[in-house]
């Protein structure tokens, strides 16, 4: 198949667009025709489970893979004529750190921020206090935490227009973790771009405004958080003053099952319960619960049921 070509509106203002985007390892697929474009000043997450081509979509991104068709552009430049200048202006963690183990972490943020024309110093020293990090010690003397932070570190510290993060808080301990997701809001409100691969739901969905999930190679859907909360799975116990049949809610719009519970009814639906929530109205309701699916709930769910939701 021969590569398409760019179509011009809205991809100089995108800061990573994707036309066609294949990869293959000789017969074994990486990805395939990948379109996909993330918005500046967006926190965009690519989700899948291992082997899905997240990693693959990411390198082909930084021009450490080159595809087999297809093209991309990061910050309006195409990634292989313009890989150079890509690279000193995004901040960049891949998913196994290929760092050198017998410089200490100093040394290594030194040598990263020579690389990129110099970063502001104070700065610097405020991330290497924040994250507690000893910048005297030999990486090959760090724990797999504290390596993790030097990566995170050296992506942050020359103020990047676009960060590209692999899994980057693999390896961090929770409070860590808690300090990595406040540092990404920060440089979201700063007006930078945040493009994530991860496999910790729960922090994608405290950051993220969207996620695309890439399945078996393929990108099948792109979504806003918020729309797939809409059409995700939620449970629903409805308490009543007095017997009802849950005959009445079986045929619902969105209702997938109905158990009947000893004071009442217990309902899993799909998207907005909006009928349901009028059903119950013509009776007495004594107590009402909706239980909110979590981006995990979602991603599992769109793994089980393929595309039957709509994505």
């Amino acid at each position: 198949m021969a590569a398409r070509e760019w179509q011009g509106k809205g991809v100089d203002v995108s800061a990573i667009s994707t036309l066609g985007l294949t990869k293959y390892y000789g017969k074994s697929l990486g990805v395939r025709d990948v379109d996909l474009e993330v918005r500046r000043g967006e926190v965009f997450a690519l989700l899948g489970p291992n082997g899905a081509g997240k990693t693959t979509t990411i390198r082909l991104l930084m021009d450490y893979l080159r595809p087999t068709r297809g093209n991309a552009k990061v910050l309006g430049m195409d990634v292989r004529g313009g890989s150079v200048e890509i690279r000193r202006r995004v901040g960049y963690v891949a998913a196994d750190l290929g760092l050198y183990r017998d410089m200490t972490a100093g040394q290594i943020l030194s040598l990263v921020s020579a690389m990129r024309g110099g970063v502001d110093q104070q700065h610097l020293g405020q991330l290497i206090e924040r994250f507690e990090l000893d910048p005297s010690r030999r990486l090959r003397d760090l724990s797999r935490g504290n390596r993790q932070k030097v990566a995170l570190l050296q992506a942050f510290a020359h103020r990047p227009q676009l960060l590209i993060l692999d899994e980057p808080t693999d390896g961090l301990d929770p409070i860590m973790q808690q300090e990595f997701l406040a540092l990404v809001q920060e440089v979201r409100a700063s007006g930078a771009t945040v493009f994530v691969s991860s496999h910790n739901l729960s922090e994608v969905e405290a950051i993220c405004d969207r996620v695309g999930i890439i399945k078996e190679g393929e990108l099948a859907a792109v979504e806003e958080i918020a729309t797939m909360k809409e059409r995700a799975l939620r449970h629903i116990r409805i308490r009543f003053d007095s017997t009802v049949s849950p005959n009445e809610f079986r045929n619902l719009t969105g209702v997938t099952s109905v158990v009947e519970e000893p004071d009442g009814i217990h309902l899993t639906v799909l998207g907005p319960p909006d009928e349901v929530i009028k059903a119950a109205a013509r009776h007495t309701v004594v107590a009402l619960t909706s239980v909110e699916p979590s981006l995990e709930e979602m991603f599992l769910d769109f793994y089980g049921r393929g595309s039957r939701n709509g994505y």
